[in-house]
């Protein structure tokens, strides 16, 4: 195995490297599914707070090409998503950047440098990722109803993205990165 191209652990962990035409191509796919995405979930109607279509393509990034990729996705995403589209709004914008940011870096590493399971790696990604998420609305008021409300109103419905990215995810980035 060579090591320019793949990063293991001894107990058989395995994430791509980041860097090269082909991880680069990726990275750049995922940002704009993570504008593509939401824009055709908000369009056609789909419950977008239960979806929460930004977010997948950073996880994916982030199991696929290890912190590098993830972090790169994660912070490139919503930017990119607010100069096309114009969402998010500003107020949400620094926050999910940081969110998914932090999404990429957390289930990156922990895939990558420590060879933890992609399913504990993403729970705990994405438990982090909230985390800061509602420690930045709370510090910059950015919620719109009182924090209690705001706690069911954004955070209560993406348990169901997030369940579905602990069981799917994975499995993809397996069928990913089999064989490389």
């Amino acid at each position: 195995m060579n090591n320019s191209t793949y990063s293991t652990k001894s107990n058989g962990t395995l994430v791509l490297s980041a860097t090269g035409i082909k991880p680069w191509s990726f990275q750049l796919v995922m940002v704009f599914a993570a504008v593509i995405l939401p824009a055709v979930a908000h369009l056609s109607g789909a419950p977008v707070r239960w979806l929460l279509p930004m977010h997948w393509p950073i996880v994916l990034a982030a199991l696929v090409y290890g912190w590098r990729g993830g972090l790169t996705v994660g912070a490139l995403a919503p930017a990119t998503n607010y100069l096309l589209t114009g969402y998010p709004l500003l107020v949400k914008a620094l926050p999910m950047t940081f969110e998914l940011a932090v999404y990429g870096l957390v289930i990156g590493w922990l895939r990558e440098v420590k060879g933890w399971n992609s399913l504990a790696a993403v729970a705990t990604g994405l438990v982090a990722g909230r985390i800061l998420f509602l420690c930045i609305i709370l510090l910059t008021g950015a919620n719109e109803v009182p924090f209690k409300e705001y706690l069911i109103v954004a955070m209560v419905p993406g348990l169901v993205a997030a369940v579905l990215q602990v069981g799917v995810l994975p499995m993809l980035s397996g069928v990913l990165t089999k064989g490389k």
